[in-house]
């Protein structure tokens, strides 16, 4: 077997507050190993090794902000320009403790210990932020000992605190790093990267790595030409009009979330159960859409949205409503060469639903994700758009359903009758989330519930949040 020769690249971050410049580094080298093997920083644990537990965690700081992420499938060149800290330097050069720190010995929060860093780097990335939601900041880190109370203690009790000169400090720190970008495959724009990914079209995308990563840590596989994008600050624009939001490829998930809450709230709030914190930092919209994944939470609520996805190869250009870029099982309608670089969601009257059944609430996998989009007039249906994801090879419309809705008064006959037609749109599987017939059961209760929400009853018995 011939073995392919991997392009490595030359790099520089700030580590712990201390300028880092590494030359000749494997593309897919996490910063896991690198700061545990190399630097012999062995507080970042490895747990899952995939994004799941957050022992991991680390801070990362760019120009737009500290965020938190989990470092086993974080790739050392999406580091270039940014400033990495790991729980070794949360607490002061003198050795003086963090409040989150203080706040966890207070509290008796750390109990094996093996999770405790990285709920301290979750929660010192919080106390910077000013964010006081501990439930869903700390819902990508697992405690295998399950004494969350005294952690969300402790994170409370560090509310208010002032933020350490240290830390504070942080963004100011970037002025350090070294501009040379050496050989880093990392476009700055979309058009440097239009023309490098049409030069080297078998060349891997990487965004947020947050799937990537385990074609790596899980798979195994060597990818030997790796385009990084997140350096594009034009894949990363939100663009607001009267009519639409069009949204770069390369906006994170937080971000998406923060936009939908003013917008569409229900996808807001599915968005919140999207991942992790650590995740959604790092996920891209346009990496989930371009992976395909027939279980993704998002591009059922895009296409109950009726969004439409941009594409773009070289200087060509091209766009398809989104319902239409999954063909099937593991392929897209996406050429060599072609790449997401913007997807646009119409505003109107909001009357998106977006219902996403787990087995855990954060943090896990959908049995099922269903997206509502139906309008009534006169208490008649005129228009209805409902979108499934883990029911089929694909995110896929319920265009049997939608005709049985359309037209028809909108009641719960009609509903109940409608609902017998999601056996026609939906062979789904059965494996270890959920049976087949239990997913086209939820499927059902989830547009019965639709109506239900609609004539005033309360449906959520946690509440969307603001």
């Amino acid at each position: 077997m011939v073995r392919r020769r991997v392009i490595n690249m030359d790099i520089s971050f700030l580590l712990n507050g201390e300028s880092v410049v590494l030359r000749d580094v494997s593309p897919t080298r996490t910063a896991l190993d690198w700061l545990r093997e190399e630097r012999g920083l062995r507080g970042t644990k490895e747990g899952c090794n995939e994004g799941d537990c957050g022992a991991c965690t680390v801070m990362v700081t760019d120009a737009r902000g500290s965020r938190a992420v989990n470092a086993c499938i974080l790739f050392l060149p999406q580091l270039h320009g940014k400033a990495l800290r790991t729980v070794e330097g949360i607490a002061g050069p003198d050795g003086t403790p963090h409040p989150v720190q203080q706040a966890m010995v207070d509290h008796h929060g750390s109990q094996c210990g093996f999770c405790t860093p990285g709920f301290v780097v979750s929660m010192a990335t919080a106390h910077l932020n000013g964010d006081t939601g501990h439930d869903d900041a700390l819902a990508g880190n697992l405690c295998r000992c399950t004494g969350y109370a005294p952690i969300v203690r402790a994170a409370e009790a560090a509310t208010g605190a002032p933020v350490p000169k240290w830390m504070s400090a942080e963004k100011d720190l970037l002025s350090r790093i070294s501009a040379d970008a050496g050989k880093l495959a990392a476009p700055e724009t979309a058009d440097e990267l239009a023309r490098l990914f049409e030069e080297t079209p078998e060349a891997t995308l990487v965004a947020g790595a947050t799937d990537v990563g385990l074609w790596v840590t899980k798979q195994l596989r060597e990818l030997d030409k790796v385009i990084f994008l997140n350096r594009c600050a034009d894949l990363q624009e939100i663009e607001v009009t009267e009519d639409a939001l069009r949204i770069g490829a390369g906006v994170t998930m937080d971000r998406v979330l923060t936009q939908m809450k003013e917008h569409y709230p229900s996808y807001a709030e599915m968005l919140r159960r999207y991942g992790s914190a650590q995740v959604r930092a790092a996920a891209t919209i346009g990496g989930n859409i371009a992976n395909g994944s027939p279980i993704g939470d998002n591009p059922p609520a895009l296409i109950a949205l009726g969004a439409t996805l941009h594409l773009r190869k070289g200087d060509t250009r091209r766009e398809m409503p989104i319902e239409d870029f999954f063909l099937e099982y593991g392929k897209q309608d996406r050429q060599p060469g072609e790449f997401v670089e913007a997807v646009t969601i119409p505003r109107k009257a909001d009357r998106l639903r977006v219902y996403k059944l787990s087995k855990r609430f954060d943090q896990d996998i959908s049995a099922a994700c269903g997206a509502f989009w139906i309008v009534t007039q006169n208490n008649r249906v005129t228009e209805a758009r409902i979108a499934f994801g883990g029911m089929a090879g694909t995110p896929k419309r319920a265009t049997h359903v939608e005709q049985a809705l359309i037209g028809k008064p909108w009641i719960e006959d009609t509903v109940m009758a409608a609902s017998g037609e999601f056996d026609k749109d939906y062979q789904p599987m059965s494996d270890m989330r959920a049976s087949a017939g239990y997913r086209l059961e939820a499927a059902r209760n989830m547009l019965i519930r639709y109506l239900i929400a609609d004539l005033g009853v309360a449906t959520d018995v946690r509440g969307v949040r603001a």
